[in-house]
Protein backbone atom coordinates (compact mmCIF):
# COMPACT_ATOMS: atom_id res chain seq x y z
CA UNK A 1 0.00 0.00 0.00
CA UNK A 2 1.44 3.86 -0.76
CA UNK A 3 2.27 5.46 1.71
CA UNK A 4 1.10 9.07 1.35
CA UNK A 5 4.04 10.95 3.08
CA UNK A 6 6.51 13.48 2.58
CA UNK A 7 8.95 11.11 0.00
CA UNK A 8 6.02 10.26 -2.02
CA UNK A 9 4.82 13.75 -2.54
CA UNK A 10 8.63 14.81 -3.16
CA UNK A 11 8.76 12.32 -5.91
CA UNK A 12 4.92 12.77 -7.26
CA UNK A 13 4.20 16.43 -6.98
CA UNK A 14 7.39 18.46 -5.75
CA UNK A 15 10.75 17.17 -8.22
CA UNK A 16 10.12 18.72 -11.18
CA UNK A 17 11.76 15.93 -13.39
CA UNK A 18 9.84 13.27 -11.75
CA UNK A 19 6.16 15.08 -11.10
CA UNK A 20 3.07 13.08 -12.47
CA UNK A 21 1.22 16.96 -12.87
CA UNK A 22 2.39 20.35 -13.64
CA UNK A 23 1.04 23.82 -12.81
CA UNK A 24 -0.13 24.46 -16.16
CA UNK A 25 -1.73 21.53 -16.37
CA UNK A 26 -3.53 22.13 -13.39
CA UNK A 27 -5.03 25.09 -13.68
CA UNK A 28 -6.16 24.38 -17.46
CA UNK A 29 -7.81 21.25 -15.70
CA UNK A 30 -9.21 23.75 -13.11
CA UNK A 31 -10.59 26.19 -15.76
CA UNK A 32 -12.35 23.27 -17.76
CA UNK A 33 -13.94 22.11 -14.25
CA UNK A 34 -15.18 25.88 -13.57
CA UNK A 35 -15.97 26.63 -17.50
CA UNK A 36 -18.45 23.31 -17.85
CA UNK A 37 -20.15 24.62 -14.09
CA UNK A 38 -20.30 27.96 -15.05
CA UNK A 39 -21.82 26.64 -18.58
CA UNK A 40 -24.59 24.53 -17.38
CA UNK A 41 -25.69 26.78 -15.18
CA UNK A 42 -24.62 25.60 -11.68
CA UNK A 43 -24.43 28.06 -9.20
CA UNK A 44 -21.46 26.63 -6.73
CA UNK A 45 -20.99 27.51 -3.24
CA UNK A 46 -19.41 24.68 -1.76
CA UNK A 47 -16.82 22.62 -3.42
CA UNK A 48 -15.53 19.48 -2.68
CA UNK A 49 -11.76 18.20 -3.61
CA UNK A 50 -11.84 14.54 -2.18
CA UNK A 51 -8.44 13.42 -1.93
CA UNK A 52 -7.38 16.75 -3.18
CA UNK A 53 -3.08 16.06 -2.88
CA UNK A 54 -1.28 19.88 -2.66
CA UNK A 55 -4.46 21.50 -3.55
CA UNK A 56 -3.37 21.90 -6.99
CA UNK A 57 -7.02 22.77 -8.52
CA UNK A 58 -7.53 25.12 -5.36
CA UNK A 59 -6.52 28.66 -6.07
CA UNK A 60 -7.88 28.42 -9.89
CA UNK A 61 -11.30 27.14 -8.75
CA UNK A 62 -12.13 29.96 -6.20
CA UNK A 63 -10.67 32.96 -8.47
CA UNK A 64 -13.19 31.62 -11.12
CA UNK A 65 -15.58 30.51 -8.83
CA UNK A 66 -15.06 33.46 -6.51
CA UNK A 67 -18.69 32.66 -4.18
CA UNK A 68 -17.37 29.56 -3.70
CA UNK A 69 -15.62 27.87 -0.24
CA UNK A 70 -13.38 24.63 -0.98
CA UNK A 71 -13.07 22.04 1.12
CA UNK A 72 -9.92 19.63 0.82
CA UNK A 73 -10.39 16.27 2.05
CA UNK A 74 -7.30 14.15 2.14
CA UNK A 75 -6.17 10.93 3.62
CA UNK A 76 -2.32 11.74 4.05
CA UNK A 77 -1.36 13.35 7.77
CA UNK A 78 1.52 15.04 6.07
CA UNK A 79 -0.12 16.92 3.95
CA UNK A 80 -3.45 17.99 5.85
CA UNK A 81 -0.39 19.18 8.46
CA UNK A 82 0.64 21.35 5.61
CA UNK A 83 -1.60 22.60 3.92
CA UNK A 84 -4.80 22.04 6.97
CA UNK A 85 -7.06 20.25 4.90
CA UNK A 86 -9.34 17.81 6.38
CA UNK A 87 -8.15 14.49 6.97
CA UNK A 88 -10.71 11.49 6.28
CA UNK A 89 -11.32 8.62 4.14
CA UNK A 90 -13.60 9.16 1.13
CA UNK A 91 -15.40 6.39 1.92
CA UNK A 92 -16.51 7.34 4.95
CA UNK A 93 -16.94 11.18 4.85
CA UNK A 94 -20.31 13.27 5.94
CA UNK A 95 -20.99 16.69 5.18
CA UNK A 96 -24.19 18.87 5.65
CA UNK A 97 -25.42 20.05 3.30
CA UNK A 98 -24.06 18.49 0.21
CA UNK A 99 -21.42 20.08 -2.14
CA UNK A 100 -22.50 21.85 -5.45
CA UNK A 101 -19.29 20.56 -7.07
CA UNK A 102 -17.44 17.80 -6.13
CA UNK A 103 -13.74 17.04 -7.76
CA UNK A 104 -12.34 13.54 -7.32
CA UNK A 105 -8.78 13.62 -9.58
CA UNK A 106 -6.91 10.26 -9.53
CA UNK A 107 -8.35 9.27 -6.30
CA UNK A 108 -9.65 5.91 -6.32
CA UNK A 109 -6.83 3.39 -7.80
CA UNK A 110 -5.71 3.54 -4.39
CA UNK A 111 -8.36 2.16 -3.63
CA UNK A 112 -9.38 -1.90 -3.50
CA UNK A 113 -12.55 -2.64 -4.84
CA UNK A 114 -14.70 -2.46 -1.69
CA UNK A 115 -13.46 1.06 -0.79
CA UNK A 116 -13.65 1.96 -4.14
CA UNK A 117 -17.17 1.24 -4.44
CA UNK A 118 -18.15 2.52 -1.11
CA UNK A 119 -16.32 5.99 -1.85
CA UNK A 120 -18.11 5.95 -5.34
CA UNK A 121 -22.04 5.76 -3.52
CA UNK A 122 -20.31 7.88 -0.94
CA UNK A 123 -19.49 10.80 -3.80
CA UNK A 124 -23.14 10.59 -4.75
CA UNK A 125 -24.61 11.22 -0.91
CA UNK A 126 -21.44 14.36 -1.26
CA UNK A 127 -22.28 15.71 -4.67
CA UNK A 128 -25.84 17.08 -5.11
CA UNK A 129 -24.50 19.12 -8.84
CA UNK A 130 -21.87 18.15 -10.62
CA UNK A 131 -18.74 15.68 -9.82
CA UNK A 132 -15.70 15.68 -12.00
CA UNK A 133 -14.17 12.52 -11.96
CA UNK A 134 -10.96 11.05 -13.14
CA UNK A 135 -9.05 8.03 -12.79
CA UNK A 136 -6.24 5.55 -13.59
CA UNK A 137 -7.52 2.91 -14.98
CA UNK A 138 -5.86 -0.28 -16.57
CA UNK A 139 -6.57 0.94 -20.22
CA UNK A 140 -4.56 4.57 -19.21
CA UNK A 141 -1.53 2.30 -17.87
CA UNK A 142 -1.27 0.47 -20.56
CA UNK A 143 -1.59 3.45 -23.26
CA UNK A 144 -2.14 6.74 -21.88
CA UNK A 145 0.12 7.11 -18.98
CA UNK A 146 4.18 8.39 -18.93
CA UNK A 147 5.01 4.87 -16.43
CA UNK A 148 8.36 6.37 -15.06
CA UNK A 149 5.74 9.47 -13.42
CA UNK A 150 2.92 7.12 -12.37
CA UNK A 151 2.74 5.58 -9.15
CA UNK A 152 2.30 1.86 -10.18
CA UNK A 153 0.86 1.00 -6.84
CA UNK A 154 -2.33 1.21 -7.79
CA UNK A 155 -5.88 -1.14 -8.30
CA UNK A 156 -6.23 -1.24 -12.11
CA UNK A 157 -9.73 -1.61 -13.10
CA UNK A 158 -11.65 -0.72 -16.56
CA UNK A 159 -13.47 2.31 -17.10
CA UNK A 160 -16.19 0.16 -17.47
CA UNK A 161 -15.93 -0.93 -13.72
CA UNK A 162 -16.00 2.46 -12.96
CA UNK A 163 -19.17 3.89 -15.05
CA UNK A 164 -20.81 0.54 -13.78
CA UNK A 165 -21.08 2.04 -10.12
CA UNK A 166 -21.19 5.88 -11.18
CA UNK A 167 -24.04 5.52 -13.13
CA UNK A 168 -25.76 4.60 -10.16
CA UNK A 169 -26.02 8.26 -9.04
CA UNK A 170 -24.54 9.88 -12.13
CA UNK A 171 -25.53 10.48 -15.49
CA UNK A 172 -22.16 10.80 -17.86
CA UNK A 173 -21.59 13.85 -19.68
CA UNK A 174 -17.97 13.26 -20.78
CA UNK A 175 -14.45 14.88 -20.28
CA UNK A 176 -14.96 13.42 -16.85
CA UNK A 177 -18.13 15.24 -15.77
CA UNK A 178 -21.01 13.47 -13.98
CA UNK A 179 -24.41 14.89 -13.48
CA UNK A 180 -26.18 13.69 -10.01
CA UNK A 181 -29.61 12.06 -10.85
CA UNK A 182 -32.55 14.18 -9.67
CA UNK A 183 -30.42 17.39 -9.37
CA UNK A 184 -32.42 20.38 -11.04
CA UNK A 185 -29.51 20.90 -13.80
CA UNK A 186 -30.98 21.01 -17.28
CA UNK A 187 -28.18 19.95 -20.07
CA UNK A 188 -28.90 19.35 -24.21
CA UNK A 189 -29.24 15.72 -25.20
CA UNK A 190 -26.35 15.22 -27.03
CA UNK A 191 -24.26 16.95 -24.23
CA UNK A 192 -24.37 13.53 -21.91
CA UNK A 193 -23.51 9.89 -23.17
CA UNK A 194 -27.50 9.51 -23.08
CA UNK A 195 -27.91 7.18 -20.18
Amino acid sequence: MTEFDRDYYQRYYFNARTAVISRTEMRARARLIAAYATHIGLPVRRILDAGCGTGALRSTLLRLLPRSTYVGLETSAYLCQRYGWEEGLLEEYRAAPPFDLVVCYDVLQYLDDKRASAAIANLARLCRGVLYFTVLTREDWLHNCDRRRTDRNVHLRTGRWYRARLHRGFREAGAGFWLRRGSPITVWELETSGR
